[in-house]
């Protein structure tokens, strides 16, 4: 791989030490410098996901979260140390809204019209939801059953529809999993 952030990584030794590459001293020095922060902002990363990780061993809510498709210990965390045991909401729809993944509505005179996501609320929770259900579409486009619902609507719609779908559907599960205290 020859583009993104971790190939600057493994590159940028052999960058600094190149003498024949033209780079003025200053700038060699700045890059030096850039890339001993960048090497310890990845250390502090590591470092937060293992705590998160240590966490969501130990709390059986986000335990129940991460056995749904498309819910890692980190979402499932970020979810129950955000939503709680989820008893505020009244039903599924409404923590779904709360995360922005239910379509605008602009109805009127008995004329049903539904727009695209509202993207209101909680933006760091939507994306991890959205993007867990975009790993679980990546994996069903050659696994799922053919007929299972998943693989019906990525039929019918693009691959985004579909992901912010699933994620609609996985927060209505979250829901029930953490207000009714069931497991999946």
């Amino acid at each position: 791989d020859t583009s993104g952030i971790r190939s600057i990584n493994k590159r940028m030794p052999d960058i600094l030490e190149d003498a024949k590459n033209g780079l003025p001293g200053t700038l060699r020095k700045l890059l030096e410098r850039l890339n001993d922060h960048f090497k310890e902002l990845n250390r502090q990363v590591e470092e937060l996901e293992l705590q998160i990780k240590l966490w969501h061993k130990e709390n059986e809510a986000s335990q129940r979260l991460e056995a749904i498709p498309g819910i890692g210990p980190i979402t499932a965390s970020a979810i129950v140390a955000t939503v709680g045991n989820a008893t505020e909401f009244k039903n599924g729809r409404q923590l779904s809204a709360s995360l922005g993944l239910v379509p605008k509505q602009r109805s009127s005179g008995g004329k049903q019209t539904l727009l695209g996501i509202s993207k209101r609320g909680n933006t760091y929770l939507r994306t991890l939801m959205i993007h867990g259900a975009r790993a679980v579409i990546r994996f069903a486009e050659n696994k799922a059953e053919p007929d299972s619902w998943l693989r019906k609507l990525m039929m019918r719609r693009n691959k985004n529809v579909a992901a912010v779908a699933l994620a609609n559907k996985n927060a209505r599960i979250i829901w029930a999993l953490l207000a009714k205290d069931t497991k999946f």
